[in-house]
Order: structure tokens, then sequence, then C-alpha cells
């Protein structure tokens, strides 16, 4: 076998990033699924979840919250903001910087979306051996 194709092979099977990102896009795609009949994507509720604060968190909050850049929050923002459930406002105290907040009806998706967040995300970790903490630990080691 030549040795670049045994080191793509150890990559393939050690790579801690491709495991975590395979593992993500799965995740996501499960949850897409399941709130598929909301209208919604699992990073649509990850981003409403961001914004459900006593007190509407300026981008850059929601974008370190999220590991984002402002720029792909911000553009993630739009399709929420259409559909009604995001507002934009001007920052009273900074005119630069930009407030979020979810609308009454985002508030009610979110509330319409939780339990099935809780329901499918209580499957995932039946999945897992344990309870998944030890997975939870791994990754906030990571960020």
């Amino acid at each position: 076998m030549p040795e670049a194709f045994a080191t793509t092979l150890h990559i393939r099977d050690h790579c801690l990033c491709l495991h975590a990102q395979r593992a993500a896009r799965a995740l996501a795609r499960r949850f897409d699924d399941a709130f598929r009949p909301f209208g919604i994507t699992s990073g649509q509720f990850s981003l409403m979840n961001g914004l459900n604060r006593p007190s509407p968190p300026r981008i850059g909050a929601v974008a370190e919250l999220l590991a984002m850049d402002r720029s792909t929050v911000t553009a993630a923002l739009k399709p929420l903001e259409r559909a009604g459930w995001v507002s934009v406002s001007v920052d009273a105290t900074d005119r630069r910087s930009r407030r979020l907040a979810l609308t009454d009806a985002g508030r009610a998706v979110l509330a319409e979306t939780t339990p099935v967040w809780i329901r499918e995300h209580a499957v995932v970790e039946a999945e897992l051996p344990g309870t998944g903490d030890a997975l939870r630990t791994g990754l906030r080691a990571l960020t």
C-alpha cells in the first residue's frame, strides 16, 4: 500500500476534526428532519435559542455563543426576519451595533419546537455510551 494512502486511512480513522464534522452533519440532518414540519432548521433553532434572552443581545454576542462570524449570523438572520420571528434594531447606546430579539411569533415557534428538541435530544443521548456527559465535556474542552 502506498505510504500516502496509508496516511489517508490513518487520518480517516483518527482525525478528531473529521469525526466531529461528520457527527455534526449527522446531528444537524436528524434535527432538521424533526423541525421540518415547523419550517425551521436545526441551525435556525439554535440561533433562535441564542436570542432567547431577557434583553436583546448584540450580533457579536450571538456570534460568539454560536462560534460563528458576524456576517454568517447576519445572513442566517435574514430568513428568520422575513418570517417575522426575529427583529433587528439599532443599539441605543452604539448606533453602529444591532440588537436582535425574538418577536412574539418567534417565541411561539420556539415554544412549539422546544418539546421536539427535548424528545429528539433524549433519543440521541440514549444512543450514546453513558449519558453523553463525556462527549459534552470533551467538546467543551476544545472551545
